[in-house]
């Protein structure tokens, strides 16, 4: 079995890491798979409640796509390359962004290319205070491919998104948290600890609950404000018959801490 993607659960949280530290983590096509594979047994597992995303070693989240491997899809032209490597990157933030359980990225180094594209789709980011972002593209001759030319607006604006696209510079922590593509920054050494911090203060809530706020939300960002209003309507309608809606209005009733049963 594939190990360029490592996998732990504990107390609800999957912790899924990039490894290949002496790549800096980049983005094979096997590690993009394997990755994809393990969000389908962890969409469906029950005992696990929220992801967590890092990279192996103290240098990089990941540095973006394996640029060895693109090449050779390149060489082989354009059909190759777009369904290998664009059409595989955009189907792992697809299903990142849209994953019915909370992910969220812990930005240990390095999040470049892919790996600020696979930041940008995730629903919550905390970065290391050593951490480094880039859309580093451009320096390629191309644009970026796994989404970062859409969702990145979307979180930063155009003007800031086109400065960093265009230039293919590299910015801190402190400007990914001035854009809203990371959470918080917290000290290196703490930063699984506050991922997991994070993780325990969302698993207090319902998972159907959760998973309806991100589907709401995550559509609704796509949608005409009356679309999204009946989007919100139907993951509100979702609920009513549940176990856990009426067992948090039980709760509320009798002072007391609710059970929910994500049912």
């Amino acid at each position: 079995m594939s190990d360029t993607v490592l996998f732990d659960v504990s107390e609800g949280v999957a912790l899924l890491t990039f490894n290949r530290p002496e790549k800096l983590n980049a983005l094979n096509y096997e590690l993009i798979d394997r990755l994809l594979v393990l969000l389908d047994l962890i969409e469906v597992d029950d005992t696990v409640q929220t992801v967590i995303l890092t990279g192996a070693g103290e240098r990089a989240f990941s540095a973006g796509g394996d640029i060895p491997e693109f090449s050779r899809s390149v060489a082989k032209g354009v059909n190759a390359a777009v369904r290998d490597f664009v059409r595989r990157g955009q189907r792992l933030t697809a299903r990142l962004e849209a994953f019915p359980k909370p992910i969220i990225a812990a930005v240990n180094g390095l999040a470049y290319g892919g790996g600020c594209e696979i930041t940008e789709a995730v629903h919550l980011a905390i970065a290391s205070e050593q951490a480094r972002f880039a859309k580093p593209e451009i320096r390629l001759a191309m644009p970026p491919t796994f989404g970062g030319t859409q969702r990145l607006p979307r979180l930063a604006g155009r003007k800031r998104t086109l400065e960093l696209l265009l230039t293919g510079d590299d910015f801190p922590a402190s400007q990914a948290l001035d854009m809203g593509l990371v959470n918080k920054i917290v000290p290196h050494g703490d930063l699984i600890t506050a991922a997991r911090e994070l993780a325990a203060r969302i698993m207090r809530h319902s998972p159907l609950a959760t998973a309806a706020i991100i589907t709401a939300v995550t559509r609704g960002l796509n949608m005409t404000i009356g679309e999204g209003l009946l989007n919100e309507s139907e993951q509100f309608a979702r609920m009513v018959p549940s176990h856990d809606l009426g067992e948090a209005l039980a709760a509320w009733k009798e002072r007391r801490e609710p059970h929910y049963a994500g049912r």
